[in-house]
């Protein structure tokens, strides 16, 4: 073979291994998870630094257990089910990249407003679906009623999460607000959401769930 066809064959090699490398699929680092905490003023941090938020704390303690996870805050202050199911699309093309695992924390709104179970129970019905089509794996965290709103209504509520989680085959963290909720030294002023403390108290409690939908 003369020179001027090895450089010919060694060019061509050379833009062929190129157009692969172009042309090949990104993926994910499986040793750096993405979180995404999809929720409302309680992912979101309300009345906290940024730093002492839900996702911020989240984060520093699945760094410090050895997983190099970055946790995404996708909480919006007063959302309720409805108006989550809404921006679930855009929100997701916001992140860049698939998250690893969407942690859902909604329904407190709804609540809150005495809207009808069986509406809110349909839009988180919704956004489970959207997130399973998209195969991305979700922890589903639920909450608890406001005694004032009678015992028909919080058997109705509290029993939509671990309904949900089964027909959608999720994991279900019974109580987002556990060991929290009733302390009033671990709730802001506003008497609903919690301090740092009562955050840092949150993410230890909810962390074994977080690393075992991980896996």
């Amino acid at each position: 073979m003369s020179r001027v066809m090895r450089y010919g064959v060694g060019r061509w090699l050379v833009h062929l291994l190129l157009a692969m490398l172009i042309a090949a699929p990104a993926t994910a680092d499986p040793r750096r998870p993405l979180i995404w905490a999809f929720g409302d003023s309680l992912t979101a941090g309300y009345g906290l630094p940024p730093n002492q938020g839900f996702t911020a704390q989240l984060q520093a303690a699945l760094r410090a257990a050895g997983v190099a996870a970055t946790v995404r805050n996708g909480g919006v202050a007063g959302d309720t089910a409805a108006q989550a199911r809404a921006r679930l699309a855009w929100g997701l093309r916001g992140l860049k990249a698939t998250p690893d695992l969407v942690i859902v924390e909604l329904g407190a709104n709804d609540m809150l407003r005495g809207l009808p179970v069986a509406q809110t129970e349909a839009n988180l019905d919704r956004i489970l679906t959207e997130l399973k089509r998209r195969q991305i794996p979700v922890l589903l965290a639920g909450m608890r009623a406001a005694p004032n709103l009678g015992p028909a209504y919080a058997r109705a509520f509290e029993g939509m999460y671990p309904r949900l989680a089964r027909k959608h085959r999720v994991p279900l963290y019974p109580f987002f607000m556990d060991g929290v909720a009733g302390n009033r030294a671990l709730i802001q002023r506003d008497g609903l959401h919690p301090t740092a403390r009562g955050v840092a108290i949150i993410v230890r409690r909810i962390m074994p769930a977080v690393r075992r939908a991980l896996q």
